[in-house]
């Protein structure tokens, strides 16, 4: 079966860092882009960061830039997203996502570009 793993959220103060990791089981996804999307309470869902097949593109969006960082390990078929200095705004469910780009250059950042997402894992970021 085809799937994604979240895990590394948890509580965190205000300042604190994090790394989440999104583990892919079921086949390689060594040429696909990756995402991590966040949900917060009464929110819709919004991209954060986005990786194309290779890591060499990558996208932020604007109120995560400088803070946090994605990158994969394709040997390991793991992406990962750094966070730091995190904030309590950035308190949400995040969830990782995959779309079978075979190789593009590209990077995605909309929902419906996406084929395959995890189950989410819960950051919580107390001031």
């Amino acid at each position: 079966q085809v799937q994604l793993a979240e895990s590394g959220g948890g509580l965190v103060q205000v300042g604190g860092s994090l790394r989440l990791s999104c583990a892919a089981s079921g086949r390689t996804f060594s040429t696909d882009a990756m995402g991590w999307f966040r949900q917060a309470p009464g929110k819709a869902r919004e991209i954060v960061a986005a990786i194309s097949w290779s890591g060499g593109n990558t996208y932020y969006t604007d109120s995560v830039k400088g803070r946090f960082f994605i990158f994969r390990d394709n040997a390991k078929n793991t992406v990962y997203l750094e966070m730091n200095n995190l904030k309590p705004e950035d308190t949400a469910v995040y969830f990782c996502a995959v779309r079978y780009s075979r190789s593009s250059s590209s990077y995605y950042t909309r929902e419906d570009e996406y084929e395959l997402w995890g189950q989410g894992t819960q950051v919580a970021v107390s001031s």
